[in-house]
């Protein structure tokens, strides 16, 4: 399989256009963690050419970094583009938003020991923190760059003005927003700024959660903490437009290209500019497919297709903001 790749300012190797992103492998809010299918996962995702491995401090509370680290033992680091978060913090199950120098100093040297690496290839901030500013945090984070311990820089969820702040003080590379068919807020001020700056975006949730995975329906249930039991898409009366539209996709997907709406989905993000679609996966066989997603394009005429049929389906949309964790001035 030819896998597309894309630069990253400050990494030396190219990076990958889809990413295997490990927030489910952690199992908070996704139901619980297999350690061995995880290992699996990250494993044969890197034999198959997908080298960028995204994770977070958060994702289970450390224990996808820990899953992480296994899994590139034996061997495995050579292959791996590590892209890790910093900058939230938990207690007593609750997640905040801590950007304080003290906190990210303590923050990587926990990450690198659970990685069982001595450096992380992309350093970002996982939110802004409104009590920190934004100079300061990048600061911190610039000498860890000029230290060695981090190779390049991005921040998630920041908008251009927070971005602009970070880059007066340090070199950005990437940014992390939430993209998919479904969730476009992006088009309107993110995706411009990382074009005009020469910045690459890390699409997270481009599979929207599952939902354009096409497997999802109206007797789909979600168990203990999964976190689409809270996401709006996935309860009545917004889930039935949402399935509708996902299977006039899937239906357009196989007509016009003879591909999966799983497909579609990814080669939307991948062809809406310099972009990396994040995909996520517990199990090996749900990697299958992401050949799919290369070696074709979509022209201006699929993208006004595809506008179309969501603008017919979905007549009460919503965006990713259920899954923004509170400032710790709200927590107090």
């Amino acid at each position: 399989m030819t896998i597309e790749t894309i630069a990253i300012e400050g990494l030396t190797t190219p990076v990958s256009r889809i990413g295997l992103g490990t927030w489910a492998i952690g199992g908070w809010m996704w139901g619980g963690t297999d350690e061995k299918a995880s290992i699996a996962v990250i494993r044969r995702a890197l034999d198959s050419g997908v080298n960028l491995v995204d994770t977070a401090p958060v994702y289970g509370f450390g224990v996808s970094e820990e899953i992480v680290g296994k899994a590139l033992a034996d061997g495995y680091r050579h292959k791996a583009v590590i892209a890790t978060k910093v900058a939230l913090e938990w207690r007593d199950g609750g997640v905040f938003r801590n950007s304080s120098p003290a906190r990210i100093r303590q923050e990587v040297e926990d990450t690198l020991r659970r990685l069982r690496t001595d450096y992380i290839d992309l350093y970002q901030v996982h939110w802004p923190d409104p009590l920190v500013p934004i100079e300061e945090t990048a600061a911190v984070l610039d000498d860890l760059r000029r230290a060695g311990k981090v190779r390049a820089l991005g921040v998630s969820n920041f908008s251009p003005a927070q971005m602009d702040a970070f880059r007066r003080v340090a070199p950005l590379a990437t940014t992390q927003p939430p993209y998919n068919l479904f969730e476009r807020d992006i088009d309107q001020d993110v995706l411009p700024y990382a074009k005009q700056h020469g910045l690459v975006a890390l699409a997270y949730g481009a599979l929207c959660r599952g939902l354009l995975a096409g497997r999802i329906d109206a007797g789909t249930r979600f168990e203990g903490d999964d976190l689409r039991q809270r996401d709006p898409k996935f309860r009545e009366p917004r889930r039935e437009q949402y399935v509708a539209a996902v299977a006039a996709l899937n239906a357009f997907a196989r007509d016009r290209f003879d591909k999966s709406v799983l497909a579609l989905a990814v080669r939307w993000v991948l062809d809406r500019g310099p972009t990396i679609a994040l995909w996520g996966a517990r199990r090996p066989a749900q990697l299958d497919g992401i050949e799919e997603a290369f070696g074709w394009h979509l022209d201006e005429q699929a993208f006004e297709q595809i506008d179309a049929i969501v603008a017919h389906f979905i007549k009460d949309p919503v965006g990713p903001e259920f899954m923004a964790p509170p400032q710790r001035a709200l927590a107090a």
